[in-house]
């Protein structure tokens, strides 16, 4: 089995953490998640980068690097059509009064609302990494034509389970907050609760599919 590239930048914070910057950061937090190095404590997933917070007693900061580049080395490309990721669908409410900017979207892309939603539920996308606020996921995989420019002038509150599309990237606002997305929809997935053991359901290197559905706001919520 061929390894991957095995280009890479490390940067140390302190002596505890050690920053990967690699364009193969998916596919070593998943080979990192099976089988952890000695002393890592967590990894935390960014773009294209990975943050290895680490016990100074168990490891010292030569064998760690040297750990992770020989992970590198070994490491395969992940497959597309491998069954090992999780899958979150995710129902969507397109339009009307939880989505005000799926006309002008659809507009842009050249196509009519219902079709604008096809095209965006056809699309199969990826948990990129976590930010911005507890529970909200920058999700990659938008073709060029369902890409949107940020509002000139963010909203100065977004609804919760607002679904909206920024630049690059897809996302659902987990929580009332300001925002510059377009938002094209609302789901009534709660995306954030403590109470349950895995308070935020998605993580890195999960897939999501959208699901448009029918029904008035508030329904099926969890």
């Amino acid at each position: 089995m061929s390894g991957v590239d095995v280009e890479a930048s490390f940067t140390w914070l302190g002596d505890s953490a050690l920053v990967v910057g690699t364009p193969h950061a998916r596919a070593l937090l998943d080979e990192l998640r099976a089988r952890p190095l000695p002393g890592v404590q967590e990894v935390v997933p960014a773009l294209h980068l990975l943050t290895l917070l680490f016990d100074p007693l168990q490891s010292d900061g030569a064998t760690l690097e040297a750990g992770v580049r020989a992970r590198l080395l070994a490491l395969r490309q992940p497959d597309p059509a491998d069954g090992a990721a999780r899958t979150l669908v995710v129902p969507v409410r397109f339009g009307g009064p939880g989505g005000p900017d799926l006309g002008w979207c659809a507009a842009r892309a050249g196509l009519d609302a219902a079709a604008f939603v096809q095209a965006l539920c056809r699309t199969p996308l990826e948990v990129a990494f976590l930010g911005f606020t507890p529970g909200f996921a920058f999700l990659t995989g938008l073709p060029p034509e369902l890409r949107m420019p940020r509002l000139d002038a963010p909203r100065e509150r977004v609804p919760a389970g607002s679904v909206a599309l920024g630049g690059p990237w897809a996302g659902v606002y987990p929580r009332g907050t300001p925002g510059g997305w377009r938002i094209v929809g609302v789901t009534d997935l709660n995306l954030f609760d403590l109470s349950r053991p895995e308070p935020v359901p998605w993580r890195a290197g999960d897939r999501v599919r959208l699901e448009a559905v029918a029904g008035r706001p508030g329904q099926g919520r969890p």
